[in-house]
This record gives C-alpha cells, sequence and structure tokens, in this order.
C-alpha cells in the first residue's frame, strides 16, 4: 500500500512539473502559434470544432515581427550577422519567388527561414515523383500536389509569421500585374522557359524593380564555377545566350540584370523523347502548355539547390544593405598576370630608373587586376567585352601608380590602357579630383578596400 502511494504521488508530482514547464513554454510562443498548439492539443481531445487563427496571412509584413521572442530566438543568428537594424529590412521585405522547381524552391525557403516577411509564390506546375531528387521540401505525399501549395503548406510550420501567398498560374502578360503588382523588394526568376523568361525580365525592367535570375543550372556538376554576375558576363551557357539575344533584339534591354550561372559547360544534352510506343516522337505533339519543354534535361540535384541557396544568399544579403564583394568574371590565366607585373616593372625602371619601389608579387597582381578592376580599366567598369574580348584586351592594358610620390603597392596602382596611363601620368591628383570629382572619388573608393583587404 505504502509503495502505490508513492507511485501515485510521483506520478501526480511528474503532472504538475510537465503543466508547469508546458505553461511556460507557451508563455513563450507567439499568441498565434500557441492559439494552434492549443487548438492542436484540443482537436486530439475530440474538440474537432475548434478553429484558430493564423494559418492564412494577408497584407503586409508585421514591422514589429523582431519583437516576438520565439521569432528572434529562431532568426538569432542572422540578427547577429547582420544586426538588428539590417534584420529588421529583412523581415519587412516583400520578395516574389517565379517558377518554384529545384532552383526556385530553395531560394523561396532560405528566404523563409532568413526572415523574409511575405513571400509570393508562383508556378503552375504540380510536384512529380522525379522533382524529388532536387526540391527543397516535397515528399511523396505532396506528389501531384501544386508546387505553389506544396511549399506554401510546409512554409507554415517553418516559419508561421511569414505572409505567404501562392499563386498555382502561369506567368504571361495576362498574369503580369497580378504577380508584379504591390511594389516587390525583389522578383526572383527561376523558369526554365526562354519565352516566359524573357518576357518576365522585361517587364521587371520595364517597371523598375530589382530581379534576379537563374540561368540553366542542369546537366552541371562542379559547384565551385557558380557564379553572380551581369548578363552580359555569362559565359558556356546556352540559356544566357538565348535571353540576351531576345532580350537585346526584342526589348532593347542589354545588360543590367544580374543572373546566377555556371561557368561550367553542359555535361550532357537532353534525353530523347520517347512516346509509349519505346518510338521517338515530336516533343511539341505532347506539350501541355506550348512552348514549355517536355523532354528531360539530366540534373544532379545538388546543382539546382546550390543555385537557389546563392539567389536567396544575394537577395537577404541586398535587402539587408550587406556588401558583398562578388568574385568579378575575368577570364585571364596566370601568364596574363605575369605579363602585367612584368610590365609594370619595365615601366617603373623607364620612369624612375629603378623597379625598387614596386612592392607587389604576381599574386597581388592578380587580386588587384581581378578583384579590384575586374579585368577592365579603371576609367571603363562597363561589361562590353566578357569571354575572349576580355582575353585580348589584356594586350592594351597596365599597371600604374595612382599616387606618383607614393610605392607601387597594392593599394596604389591602377589599371589602365596604354593612352590612359600616359595621360594619367601627367596631370596631378589635384587635378584628377578637380576635373573628374566622381572618377577621383570611386578610384579612392577601390584602393580604400583594398587597404582594408591587406590590412594596411
Amino acid at each position: 500500500m505504502e509503495e502505490r502511494v508513492k507511485f501515485l504521488a510521483m506520478v501526480g508530482a511528474g503532472a504538475v512539473l510537465g503543466s508547469v514547464a508546458t505553461v511556460a513554454i507557451l508563455k513563450l510562443l507567439p499568441r498565434t502559434v500557441r492559439k494552434e498548439c492549443l487548438g492542436e492539443a484540443l482537436q486530439s481531445n475530440g474538440l474537432k470544432n475548434y478553429s484558430y487563427p493564423g494559418k492564412e496571412h494577408q497584407g503586409t509584413p508585421n514591422p514589429d515581427l523582431l519583437t516576438d521572442e520565439v521569432v528572434s530566438e529562431q532568426l538569432t543568428r542572422n540578427i547577429q550577422f547582420f544586426g538588428l537594424e539590417s534584420q529588421e529590412k529583412v523581415t519587412r521585405s516583400y520578395v516574389v519567388v517565379i517558377g518554384l522547381g529545384g532552383v526556385g524552391s530553395h531560394a523561396a525557403s532560405m528566404l523563409l527561414r532568413s526572415g523574409v516577411g511575405r513571400l509570393l509564390l508562383v508556378d503552375f506546375d504540380q510536384v512529380s515523383v522525379s522533382s524529388l531528387n532536387r526540391h527543397a521540401v516535397a515528399t511523396r505525399e505532396d506528389v501531384g500536389t501544386p508546387k505553389a501549395l506544396c511549399l506554401k503548406k510546409h512554409f507554415l510550420s517553418i516559419f508561421p509569421e511569414c505572409h505567404v501567398d501562392a499563386k498555382v498560374t502561369l506567368y504571361d502578360s495576362s498574369s503580369e500585374d497580378e504577380i508584379l503588382s504591390g511594389n516587390p523588394d525583389f522578383v526572383l526568376d527561376c523558369i526554365d522557359n526562354i519565352d516566359t523568361k524573357v518576357a518576365l525580365l522585361a517587364a521587371c525592367v520595364r517597371r523598375g524593380l530589382k530581379v534576379l535570375s537563374a540561368t540553366g543550372a542542369g546537366a552541371r556538376a562542379d559547384p565551385t564555377r557558380i557564379r553572380v554576375a551581369d548578363l552580359r558576363e555569362s559565359t558556356n551557357d546556352p540559356l544566357s545566350r538565348s535571353v540576351r539575344h531576345r532580350l537585346r533584339k526584342d526589348y532593347g534591354i542589354d545588360g543590367g540584370i544580374p543572373v546566377v550561372f555556371s561557368l561550367e559547360k553542359p555535361k550532357a544534352k537532353l534525353l530523347p523523347f520517347k512516346a509509349p510506343s519505346g518510338e521517338e516522337e515530336n516533343p511539341s505533339d505532347y506539350q501541355i502548355v506550348p512552348g514549355f519543354r517536355v523532354r528531360i534535361i539530366p540534373v544532379l540535384g545538388t546543382i539546382p539547390a546550390i543555385f537557389g541557396q546563392i539567389m536567396a544568399s544575394y537577395v537577404i544579403t541586398q535587402l539587408a544593405g550587406f556588401q558583398v564583394q562578388m568574385e568579378p568574371i575575368v577570364n585571364f590565366d596566370m601568364d596574363h598576370y605575369r605579363i602585367l607585373h612584368q610590365r609594370l616593372v619595365e615601366h617603373e625602371e623607364l620612369l624612375y630608373g629603378t623597379a625598387m619601389q614596386v612592392q607587389v608579387d604576381v599574386d597581388e597582381v592578380m587580386y588587384i587586376v581581378k578583384e579590384l578592376w575586374h579585368g577592365r580599366s579603371a576609367r571603363d567598369q562597363s561589361t562590353n567585352y566578357v569571354g575572349r574580348g576580355m582575353w585580348r584586351s589584356v594586350n592594351e592594358l597596365m599597371l600604374v601608380r595612382w599616387d606618383q610620390t607614393k610605392p607601387a603597392s597594392v593599394s596604389n596602382l591602377v589599371l589602365l590602357r596604354f593612352t590612359e596611363a600616359g595621360e594619367h601620368e601627367s596631370q596631378s591628383l589635384e587635378d584628377i579630383q578637380r576635373e573628374e570629382p566622381e572618377f577621383f572619388a570611386r578610384v579612392t573608393s577601390v584602393l580604400k578596400r583594398a587597404k582594408s583587404d591587406f590590412g594596411l
């Protein structure tokens, strides 16, 4: 009898402690989540008619979202990275993601996990079994579900405070206003159809919306060759080439759009289309949506996922106002940097009678040329020449001192064409500052970055 009393006492004490702990935890949760938890508990006990708010979100993001204890804890690593004020910019932002396959689903997922306050998810397609090798959240239970609704369902369990809207629709001229209205802070183009992609990018340019576009992620395997650059600089990518041509031809748009692309040449081609009989047939005869491919592009699932992660990282840092220097696309090899270093030495000997003031080696020349000046003259930072055009341009470039009274160091060298170098050395810095204040300020800012990078 005594043992039974002890046992009941222990059970009672455990129940009390459990109740106290549960109440304490619930008090830490946001009000909407707390109601959801209570509602689910009541439903599991037979109270089927209980309903709880918070499943559907409308309107603009809550500007005070980070004052919520659970939300601030969930985003604490971001807050530590950006600072509270910058993270608030992210939380107040509105981003549209169009195309929710391997690239778009991962981009949208990390935007959500990073605290973006409002998301619009757009895709007309459904989750298929073959989607599962690259989709961010889809499971076998989601097969047959529209991709937009699939993401929204999962997102509500990850960050329910986000205003998630899902549209199961195809982007085209008839849906443009519905999708792009509301003044989004960023639009992510994760579409793999050329006609739709070109129309979307042109609409964003026309509306003055910030847009980031993903190019071909299929048939690639090397994650180290993925880059972010202007559309004009993307190379080895057939999709980029077609988009550039169409934007220029149909809309007069010649660059100015950042894209995520791979420098790697595709490792495989579209698989031949075979009908159920096994015979090869015309894919166009089987299109559900005109203009969209039917044949399958071989895809290593990790690569589109990395594309999406890069897109999310780019957008989040932009929204937070956090400066990130993307690696420039420079098609030089070490021989080119050795040539530029030798030119610098010879020029110093010719001009000053000695090369003793040259304080950079070939590796530092590579940093100066690639990271600071992006392989272009300091007076011409446009992207008019890429690929082999850039490779040939090295024949007319040289490094010279910015301030002739100081040594040729990593923080005092500019890349100029031969003719520009002669003109530069005939002027004083005071003349340049007075006559070309914008150019002076830009070069000074770049060289200041070099000082910071090298701890000078």
